[in-house]
């Protein structure tokens, strides 16, 4: 095994840029250490995170030692500021990604503005690409305004960038086919750099105000975006910053939401839990869909439904299931897994793993979480074509005839199929939406045969996923391990959130999965899932614990526990998929599912407070505003304003 270098930031240290095909992390020290390209699930150009020795950077920071910095995004945008504090001077770097919300697009660009903002200050700038994970090497040639770095499938071209009246030349280096520079300057000066993937010429000079228009337009279109969200309630900042994330993680082209722009950060750093998370769920895109209803952004709601339907139309009528749990971007569902053997891994976490061999994996929640979204499309944002129809019956009947059979469960474990109690769940949901949509829209559809199948199942988690012992709903039949997927039994109206036998199941996780506000998945000890070692807790469950909380009426302790949450945000707002024992940020980041379950729980949590300032839109997944559904129902929805059509 080669040796693990250890980064010089943590997972945390870094805030996200992007052009809605791909993204870049920045680390508070001026390095961007990772960046795909030409999209999200792109080999990595940029990959230090990984491996700092081997992976490559683009790190710009103050010469010299002895200095501070500070990182922000400028307000209800997508750009970063990066602050640099010396003695002799304040400097700060501007990142950014000019949107490229539209076509896929090989063309992307890479903005890095460097500026003295008081005194002095000089800058060290350093471009080490490692195309295809470091597996390709690379040519460099200096030209008169830039450089080129160049292999055989893919060109990153580096733009100069320098004031009009500044006569001083921008003096490159290569040392090892890396690019080295200098840049000098005193207070109000501005020099910066671009870096351009198939550019339409070669690398020139750019004027600082071709750069500022780049910038005025990034901006203004983050702040037309944001302006969209009808959110008013306590926490907006915190709300808006994870709408955008999750807007920074969603591909343009297709409206397909990743899990995380990231590969391989360890849910146990030293472990083997290293997933590449770069591809789309169709349980994530689906939670996507009812977090951006609520708060009123329908058009991005209706692309993440166009994406779900298009899922659903191609596998209408496969052999073993109509759906995989996830795909690529563009819909393929090539993801082939596999372990990169020279890279060490983030603090020597391997084995560092690209592709996901749990795609293959059958999982029956998906299905619920599916039918749940569309319907929730279905009530004044999406029409319902029949052609959208006879596929989401197709699924439908597949799921009546195999729902009642182990499978991986929503944790994609890899140590066996189970009866997960949670999969039933969903596929409850999935054939009492199914049976909503038939009788509300008048379209034809076996409804006796899915109700006799969803009421089975109904009976079925009553009686074998409720331990007597435990008083409580168990992750599996055979099992009396609790499971905290299970707190969105209440959310999709399967049981009440005060019925006596979730109020009990509240308590056994409180007493066993909760520590702090911070909420464990499961006891892996106790659960075995087929991997070695531990794992944090789950934000996501952490923030579906107060969701929970709040239903259940116990708002104080949720209004507690989602302020504590709070607290473990890094320094610009952004959650990984994990926090450890002390508090580090673990797992891939930024994760959608966490930031996804932020915006649900802030909803859910703010209606239900005295004095409430705003009454979110109820959809159909849940009643955000109490009074609560009843017991094996969910709340009516109320209509909300029309937005455009999108097929199921």
């Amino acid at each position: 095994m080669p040796h693990a270098a250890v980064p010089e930031t943590a997972i945390a240290d870094h805030g996200i840029i992007g052009d809605l095909q791909t993204a870049a992390l920045v680390t508070t020290d001026g390095s961007v250490d990772w960046l795909c390209l030409p999209r999200f699930d792109s080999p990595s150009v940029f990959g230090a995170l990984l491996d700092d020795a081997r992976g490559g950077r683009f790190r710009i920071r103050p010469a010299g030692e002895g200095w501070t910095t500070k990182q922000v995004y400028l307000p209800d945008t997508a750009v970063l500021v990066t602050r640099f504090f010396t003695a002799e001077g304040l400097g700060q770097v501007v990142d950014f990604m000019p949107p490229a919300d539209g076509a896929a697009t090989a063309r992307h660009r890479l903005v890095r503005l460097v500026q003295c903002v008081r005194g002095r200050m000089s800058f060290e700038v350093e471009v080490a690409p490692r195309f295809d994970y470091g597996r390709r090497r690379h040519e460099t040639e200096i030209g008169s305004g830039g450089a080129v770095f160049r292999t055989d499938d893919l060109a990153l071209t580096l733009h100069v960038v320098r004031e009009p009246d500044d006569e001083r030349v921008t003096r490159l280096r290569v040392e090892d086919g890396d690019l080295h520079a200098t840049l000098d300057l005193v207070a109000g000066q501005v020099r910066g750099v671009v870096l351009e993937s198939a550019a339409d010429g070669p690398p020139r000079e750019l004027r600082r105000a071709e750069i500022q228009e780049l910038l005025d337009r990034t901006e203004d279109y983050w702040r037309r975006w944001l302006a969209g969200s009808t959110y008013r309630g306590r926490w907006r900042e915190t709300v808006e910053r994870s709408a955008i994330t999750l807007k920074l993680m969603t591909y343009a082209p297709t409206g397909g939401l990743v899990a995380a722009p990231t590969a391989a950060l360890p849910e146990q750093v030293g472990g083997e839990r290293n997933w590449d998370y770069r591809y789309t769920w169709v349980r994530d895109a689906s939670f996507s869909v009812h977090a951006l209803l609520k708060l009123g952004m329908h058009a991005e709601a209706a692309q993440f439904g166009r994406w779900l339907g298009d899922r659903v139309r191609e596998h209408a009528g496969g052999e073993g299931g109509p759906l995989n749990i996830m795909y690529r971007i563009d819909g393929s569902s090539d993801l082939r897994e596999e372990a990169l053997e020279h890279w060490s891994g983030y603090r020597g976490s391997a084995p560092v793993r690209i592709g996901n061999g749990a795609a293959e994996q059958l999982q029956l929640d998906i299905y619920g979480e599916a039918a749940d979204s569309l319907y929730a499309l279905s009530r004044g944002v999406a029409e319902l074509p029949y052609r959208g129809w006879t596929a989401i019956c197709e699924v439908l009947d597949w799921v009546a005839d195999h729902w009642d059979q182990p499978e991986e469960g929503i944790w994609e474990t890899r140590g066996g199929r189970q009866p997960f109690t949670y999969g039933r769940v969903m596929c409850w949901v999935a054939l009492d939406r199914g049976i909503r949509l038939a009788t509300e829209y008048g379209r034809p559809a076996p409804l006796a045969r899915w109700t006799d199948q969803r009421d089975a199942i109904y009976r079925q988690v009553i009686e074998r996923g409720f331990s007597p012992r435990r008083q409580a709903f168990v992750q599996h039949y055979a099992t009396d391990v609790l499971d905290s997927s299970l707190l969105r039994m209440p959310t999709v109206g399967f049981v009440s959130p005060r019925d006596p036998m979730w109020l009990t199941t509240l308590k056994a996780m409180d007493e066993e999965l909760v520590t702090d506000s911070l909420v464990y998945r499961y006891d892996p000890a106790a659960s075995p899932d087929g991997l070695q070692g531990d794992e944090g807790t789950f934000s996501l469950c952490s923030f579906a614990w107060v969701d929970a909380l709040t239903r259940a009426g116990r708002v104080d302790e949720a209004r507690r526990a989602f302020e504590k949450m709070l607290t473990y945000a890094n320094h610009v707002g952004l959650y990984s998929e994990e926090i450890a024992l002390t508090g580090e940020q673990i797992g891939n980041f930024p994760q959608a599912f966490t930031h996804l379950s932020l915006i649900d729980a802030a909803i859910t949590l703010d209606a239900a407070l005295p004095g409430s300032p705003w009454t979110p839109p109820v959809t159909a997944d849940s009643a955000p505003a109490l009074p609560f559904p009843r017991p094996g129902t969910v709340a009516p929805a109320v209509s909300v304003p029309p937005a455009p059509a999108a097929r199921p």
